[in-house]
């Protein structure tokens, strides 16, 4: 289950990757729709930013209280909100408003799973954790730009890494029980150590 649990953590730090590269790809086709001037990508990308260092703080008395799973399930859930908004967002006050919870759900996932997968696995996984961010990180805009090509042939608006989103949604949920189990077992072992290979 150890296994199969840090796949689906893999998973998640691919999809948290996502969107943390798409600004500056979609910000081109975005901005004239949105009749924005090209500076306000710099307050949404604040904004992201803002949100994710202030939900990295208080991750740990969050987690702490309501566990890794339903943290994780909470955050998920307000990314591929927030990301779903952004997809269907009619003014820049919209994604401004968006970009809040896309930057609180993405700090606590990041740190929710970074203190769960450094608690119970070796240290070589924080490594491949962060590769995985960075193959999410890489794929987004070319990612993205299928999603451009797919809507203008097919004339559709709800963009790939919203579906993306909702599905470590779905794993996480389905997840939710065992991370929290496995949450409580190493606060009853906090100091026997041992971790999983």
């Amino acid at each position: 289950m150890g296994t199969i649990l840090l796949l689906i953590i893999y998973l998640a730090f691919i999809s948290l990757g996502l969107p943390d590269s798409l600004l500056g790809a979609s910000w081109p086709v975005m901005r004239p729709d949105l009749e924005a001037p090209i500076g306000m990508a710099g307050l949404l990308s604040m904004t992201v930013t803002v949100g994710t260092i202030v939900s990295s703080l208080v991750s740990g008395a969050v987690v702490s209280r309501f566990g890794t799973g339903s943290v994780t399930l909470a955050s998920c859930i307000m990314t591929a909100g927030a990301l779903l908004g952004f997809s269907y967002a009619p003014s820049i006050v919209w994604l401004i408003v968006c970009a809040i919870p896309l930057g609180l759900g993405g700090g606590a996932v990041d740190a929710g799973l970074n203190h769960y997968v450094a608690a119970r696995y070796k240290a070589h996984h924080m490594s491949w954790l962060h590769c995985f961010w960075g193959i999410g990180a890489t794929a987004g805009p070319n990612d993205y730009g299928r999603v451009l090509v797919w809507e203008f042939f097919m004339e559709r608006r709800v963009s790939r890494r919203s579906r993306n989103s909702v599905c470590v949604s779905y794993f996480a949920f389905h997840n939710a029980p065992v991370m929290g189990a496995s949450s409580r077992e190493t606060r009853r072992r906090t100091s026997g150590g041992g971790a999983v290979a």
